[in-house]
């Protein structure tokens, strides 16, 4: 079996906090980062957990995680799974994650 395909993330040195913050300044990313921060370690599907858009705003969303720094995508055979880049961004900015998630409503 082969490896996992992972989609082009930046390194931990190039994670800016701007970015981080711009990317989670949408209530549509703050419900991914809800769903993949309470994802059990192998990740999450990215089309296993509900959201009011449709798949292309999906895959935007996603991308501009992803380009932020804040999530990883796999591409593990049809599906594309998701983690948190919690070590990183912990270890760069400590307490911005918990202080997001701990300030969003219940579902």
């Amino acid at each position: 079996m082969s490896e996992p395909e992972v989609l082009p993330h930046p390194d931990r040195a190039e994670i800016k906090v701007d970015q981080v913050l711009q990317a989670l300044g949408d209530p549509v990313r703050l419900e991914i980062l809800r769903a993949v921060a309470t994802a059990p370690p192998e990740g999450i599907a990215c089309g296993e957990f509900p959201l009011p858009v449709g798949k292309s705003t999906r895959t935007h969303h996603l991308r501009i995680l992803r380009e932020a720094g804040v999530i990883t995508s796999r591409i593990v055979g049809t599906r594309r799974m998701i983690n948190l880049r919690r070590e990183d961004l912990d270890a760069l900015f400590p307490g911005l994650l918990n202080g997001v998630l701990t300030a969003l409503p219940p579902d």
